[in-house]
């Protein structure tokens, strides 16, 4: 494994601070359009629809939450219409997985435009060779997120 050089270490910061300043933009974004969700039941919800059938100790791990906390959480999704039971797993019928329902996959998709639009917006304000910059980090950015 290389060892961060003095460069490697200062762009490290560089974008920590940069996806900090992001992800508070886009907290104080969803809080202004009040979605009625918290910020994790907004990700519970991505998690589930990616995730389909997945259990709630599963999702409590993924999340890095106490399982009483996950459970809390996805009882508000389910009393909200946003979240069902799947069916029994066939093989383990004490197991029910989680799946969005009809209303949870529309207000998600929604969620997911409406970010998407608040992004695009942020992203038209750059100049040219801003952009051209942009599209040359996504590459390297995708490296760094690789486990």
């Amino acid at each position: 494994m290389n060892e961060p050089n003095e460069r490697a270490l200062a762009l490290s910061e560089d974008l920590r601070a940069a996806f900090k300043r992001l992800m508070r933009e886009m907290r104080h974004d969803a809080e202004r359009r009040d979605t009625g969700l918290s910020m994790l039941q907004t990700m519970l919800l991505a998690a589930i629809g990616e995730h389909p059938g997945i259990g709630v100790a599963e999702l409590a791990r993924m999340q890095q939450v106490r399982s009483p906390t996950m459970s809390a959480q996805v009882k508000t999704l389910e009393a909200a219409g946003l979240v069902e039971r799947a069916p029994p797993d066939p093989h383990d019928r004490r197991r029910t997985g989680l799946q969005l329902s009809a209303a949870g996959e529309q207000r998600l998709q929604a969620l997911r435009s409406e970010r998407l639009d608040w992004l695009a917006r942020r992203v038209a304000r750059l100049s040219p060779r801003q952009l051209d910059a942009l599209a040359a980090a996504i590459e390297p950015l995708n490296l760094i997120a690789e486990p």
